[in-house]
């Protein structure tokens, strides 16, 4: 997710900043609002009851009880910004360089995130935007893999709370062709923990932080993958779909960014399959993937 080239365009960082502000309007009005009667007593019921004791009116035994005082309105409580909303308003604030997606095609993701989130959340690729996606998943997990070590730690002097880690790639991009090839045999359609597939395009040496937990999303945004030397993302791609079919239960979003590229285009449809796709906007595809291991005898693609 690092940027091939400076980018400037100020209306989609404002549309950013405004995002961020509504998110940190929702989560306050969400969780800070309570209702007035559970902290004040009704003024009314308050004379009603002192006005009973100084007085000595018989009340029929047979009258229906008074109806209870409708709802008053919210009061609201005050609160602290969440740390991680208030550093990425911050950041985009003051920041020149804004994220490679679009609106849009964030958007996608970011439909996902308000239904799923807080959830975990794991990430191909570090780069302006990943404040960006830990803000989003407020009160989750937020992990990002990246392959170069210099660029973590540019990224970590200006972000020190991100968790990232470094990944090692050994496949080159004019692999692609042999490696589909290879995707296509019995050995890669077996569902197991992607440190246990016979499996070449699976990535067995990635961190254990990221085979200790069951991913709810994933983005692919990383490695490099526009000329024929980078890593690209062919082995991302396929342990995010394995990594999806082999979680206890449940459903995993799987989003792919750069999807206009061959790779990205050829290797999403072969391994988080057709069957699976949900949507596309611009140069992004989202598949949702549900767990293999639930139902025996369920084939690679439906």
């Amino acid at each position: 997710m690092r940027p091939s080239k400076t980018q400037t365009s100020m209306s989609l960082k404002l549309i950013l900043i405004c995002f961020l502000c509504l998110l940190l309007f929702l989560l306050v009005f969400k969780s800070n609002f309570t209702p007035f009667q559970e902290n004040h007593p009704s003024p009314i019921l308050e004379i009603h009851e002192s006005n009973t004791t100084r007085t000595s009116t018989p009340v029929a035994e047979d009258q229906p009880p008074s109806p209870e005082c409708p709802t008053l309105p919210l009061t609201p409580t005050c609160t602290k910004t969440p740390p991680s909303i208030a550093q990425a308003l911050v950041h985009y604030a003051t920041l020149n360089i804004t994220p490679q997606q679009t609106f849009n095609e964030i958007s996608v993701s970011m439909r996902v995130l308000q239904k799923r989130g807080p959830c975990n959340f794991l990430v191909f690729g570090l780069g302006h935007d990943s404040l960006m996606w830990t803000a989003l998943n407020h009160g989750g997990r937020t992990i990002f893999l990246e392959e170069d070590k210099s660029w973590i730690e540019q990224i970590k002097q200006k972000l020190p709370t991100l968790e990232s880690y470094h990944v090692v790639y050994d496949s080159k991009v004019h692999q692609a062709d042999g490696l589909m090839e290879v995707g296509m045999g019995e050995d890669c359609k077996v569902v197991v923990d992607p440190r246990f597939s016979k499996c070449k395009l699976s990535l067995k040496g990635l961190p254990k932080e990221v085979f200790d937990v069951e991913w709810d999303l994933i983005m692919v945004d990383a490695p490099t993958g526009y000329h024929d030397e980078a890593p690209g993302r062919m082995n991302a791609i396929y342990t995010a779909g394995l990594m999806a079919r082999n979680r206890e239960d449940g459903e995993t979003d799987v989003f792919v960014h750069d999807v206009d590229r061959v790779v990205e285009d050829k290797f999403s449809k072969a391994f988080l399959c057709e069957g699976y796709f949900r949507e596309q906007e611009g140069r992004i595809r989202h598949f949702t993937i549900p767990s293999h291991r639930t139902r025996s005898g369920r084939s690679f693609c439906p």
